[in-house]
């Protein structure tokens, strides 16, 4: 494949197209189910859909087919096919729900309003994964311009994978002699160590969720009459929490939530932190003074990608600080949300939290665990000679820079599903969301250049997938 020739005509489609594309469609609040359970009455997701669909249909691939398939009470999916020169399948994926607005944005950005300055695209969903459907689309098209054979296409854009991607096997199952069986899947919705080289995600942590409550009273009362006689719903909230996390370190208790990390991931973390270094924990945004957890870069990655870890995401039962009175509160309840390692059990990690915030609760306060949402993690299998060398290929040919390989510490439920569905497939899961893109929180950013070069290095492998060596 000519790379020069590709990469000037996918910055040509991304600035002549895909960007002001990505502007619309930032500008919907197509928020995920999740986050938004009257999304069929409100029509934003539609709204996306038909966005993103209409310029897919009007895209000059030959051959191309493209449908939007609903099933009933359940989001729309987006399924293409592209006929290739070989009966093998390449499945690309990517979504197209977003998450809901957070809080501290600066004041000239928001997540509805789209903003482009120093070459990033602010805006909510932009990066996480508006640009997928085009990119994927694009890849393809700088394959098929050059006149290279290319394996048969099939892109699934799904809009639920922001609660969990419920919504999705079903459509997996219907669609499954569609689909076919592919020997490569291109996932476009994960992240990157920096903006300077390829990356690809070899495990995603998995998670399970739920809300922890606490009641002691039935009403609220006077803390002068009952402090010293009446708990604290806080405090014994705060006991229970003690069983999960080491309140000093962080660190998740039960042996029953961690699982062995393969050698070949502690030796591609151990390239990942030595290359990193301070940036590993530079690339958040502390406040001023603040220090990270971790020893090293390579424990915080260890952390961030195979350790269990507690966040505490929500809170109920607490008024504001301007309405609050001198009232002992009648119930505390915190929203969980725990990561997993990649091989864990996610339902089976959230039996093991459930029995032990449950059990034996201190004063015989009446504590509830309630299970959310539970996602299992992905660990990549073995990545197959022709892959490995074509990723690298790419990385040295685009961005004059060696490939890496990491973890990520966040969930994709889709690759756990396909791990199941087709254990024989080869994985390059890989995406835009590098240092301080920050997606799901305020001013969430896609980095432009780097999305450019990510695409034309998905055409690479494209190529190469066909002329792989016969297995």
């Amino acid at each position: 494949m000519d790379l020069e020739k590709a990469q000037n005509m996918i910055d040509q489609m991304w600035d002549d197209s895909i960007i002001p594309e990505l502007v619309e469609y930032i500008k919907i609040p197509n928020k995920s189910p999740h986050f938004d359970p009257d999304w069929e009455k409100h029509g934003y997701m539609d709204d996306a859909v038909k966005q993103i669909s209409a310029w897919c249909e009007a895209r000059d691939i030959a051959g191309m087919t493209l449908e939007v398939i609903r099933q009933p009470g359940r989001t729309p999916l987006i399924f293409m096919e592209i006929p290739g020169d070989s009966d093998d399948t390449i499945l690309l994926y990517g979504h197209l729900d977003k998450q809901p607005e957070m809080t501290g944005w600066d004041d000239d950005l928001g997540p509805w309003k789209p903003v482009i300055k120093n070459d990033k695209l602010y805006g909510r969903g932009g990066a996480d994964d508006g640009y997928a459907a085009y990119a994927s689309l694009t890849a393809i098209m700088a394959v098929r311009e050059q006149k290279l054979p290319h394996a048969r296409c099939v892109v699934i854009i799904e809009a639920c994978e922001e609660s969990g991607s419920y919504d999705l096997p079903p459509y997996i199952d219907a669609l499954r002699d569609r689909i076919g069986t592919p020997s490569l899947v291109i996932c476009l919705d994960s992240g990157a160590g920096n903006y300077d080289q390829l990356w690809t995600t070899m495990s995603l942590r998995g998670m399970t969720s739920g809300t922890l409550e606490v009641q002691i009273l039935e009403e609220g009362v006077h803390s002068g009459y009952a402090s010293g006689v009446v708990p604290s719903s806080f405090r014994v909230i705060r006991e229970l929490l003690n069983r999960l996390e080491d309140e000093k370190s962080g660190r998740v208790l039960p042996g029953a939530l961690y699982r062995e990390i393969p050698q070949q991931r502690m030796e591609q973390t151990l390239k990942v932190a030595a290359l990193l270094s301070t940036e590993v924990h530079e690339a958040y945004p502390f406040a001023e003074g603040v220090k990270p957890m971790g020893e090293n870069a390579f424990e915080r990655l260890l952390n961030r990608n195979w350790r269990p870890a507690l966040s505490y995401t929500g809170i109920d039962g607490i008024p504001a600080i301007a309405d609050a009175g001198n009232v002992l509160r009648p119930k505390t309840a915190l929203k969980l949300s725990l990561r997993l390692p990649p091989t864990m059990d996610s339902e089976q990690a959230t039996e093991v939290v459930r029995e032990l915030l449950e059990a034996d609760p201190p004063y015989s306060a009446r504590v509830k665990f309630i299970p959310d949402q539970a996602s299992d993690g992905w660990n990549a299998p073995d990545i197959a000679p022709w892959l490995e060398q074509s990723i690298e290929n790419a990385s040295q040919a685009v961005f004059s820079a060696s490939s890496m390989h990491m973890g990520e510490g966040g969930t994709i439920p889709f690759m756990g599903m396909l791990g199941e569905k087709f254990p024989e497939a080869q994985f390059m899961i890989t995406g835009v969301l590098g240092p301080h893109s920050n997606a799901h929180g305020p001013n969430e950013f896609l980095h432009i250049p780097f999305a450019k070069k990510l695409t034309t290095c998905v055409a690479q492998v494209i190529v190469d997938h066909y002329n792989r060596p016969a297995s």
